[in-house]
């Protein structure tokens, strides 16, 4: 009797695979509130922006305004100049003081074509040497037109406190012919466009003059005159 050889395949056991750790839950995006900007301080920039604008704007219409008159009119500054010049005292007082009276004739000439002066209260006239004033006067009130030449007669005194040391510098001078002397123009003018009255102003003028002499009751013989000008605004 045969015997058959019965094979058992024994199955090789699968090991199963290791459980994963669960997944840790998404946590939802942080979202951080940022506050808002605060209004005022653009508004404040916005103001200053426009303000800046706006005077930039002025500007450039004044300067234009400006430069139009100018061409328009073609303003000149006035100028002077002295016609003569006549002492009538300078003298030493018994009290040491120095008495000056001196009597000027200048002419102001206005070389303008369409601009008028009123030459308004407050003018003054002086004569000085070596920085001391000898004496002042006040400049009449007019109004000068167009390409206009006047001739003023201004009166002129004062006293000068402790006058020997300056007498006798004015001596001393007068030896040599050439007595230097300053005459100082201050005038409070207004400026007259057209019908259009503008702003006061000043005109600042100095003439340097040297004369021959310093005799009283006489008339002065003006050896040099220059005469410089301003306007003040």
């Amino acid at each position: 009797m045969a015997y058959h050889q019965k094979t058992i395949h024994t199955a090789t056991p699968v090991s199963a695979e290791a459980p994963r750790p669960p997944k840790a839950p998404l946590m939802p995006p942080v979202i951080q509130s940022i506050p808002p900007p605060k209004r005022g301080g653009g508004c404040f920039c916005k103001c200053i922006c426009w303000t800046l604008s706006l005077l930039l704007i002025l500007i450039i219409i004044l300067g234009a305004t400006l430069g139009a008159l100018y061409l328009i009119f073609k303003p000149k500054l006035p100028n002077y100049s002295v016609e003569s010049l006549r002492i009538g005292d300078l003298r030493l007082n018994l009290d040491m003081t120095l008495d000056a009276k001196f009597d000027v004739k200048i002419t102001a000439n206005n070389p303008n074509e369409n601009i008028g002066i009123y030459y308004e209260k407050g003018g003054r006239l002086s004569v000085w040497f070596t920085k001391t004033q000898l004496c002042e006067g006040s400049l009449p009130i007019f109004y000068q037109g167009h390409r206009n030449r006047t001739v003023l007669d201004v009166s002129l005194s004062g006293q000068v406190e402790s006058g020997t040391t300056l007498m006798a510098a004015l001596q001393q001078q007068q030896q040599t012919g050439r007595v230097p002397l300053d005459l100082k123009i201050q005038a409070p003018v207004a400026i007259k466009l057209g019908s259009l009255k503008l702003r006061k102003v000043r005109i600042l003028g100095k003439c340097m003059l040297v004369v021959d002499s310093l005799s009283a009751n006489s008339l002065i013989s003006i050896k040099a005159s220059n005469c410089k000008f301003r306007l003040k605004l």
